[in-house]
């Protein structure tokens, strides 16, 4: 599986956002990230109400 197509600084604030290091977000699968991604949107939102 090859690494994501991040760039430098959007891998940084991903990492950061699902802190998770950034050698393990980067050999993440997409699949994953995405999930991770939705997860940290909807808590998020639960925040702003």
């Amino acid at each position: 599986m090859k690494p994501l197509q991040l760039s430098a600084e959007t891998a940084v604030k991903l990492a950061k956002a699902l802190n998770v290091p950034l050698e393990q977000l980067m050999h993440m699968p997409q699949h994953i990230l995405v999930k991770k991604l939705m997860e940290l949107e909807a808590s998020e939102d639960k925040k702003d109400e």
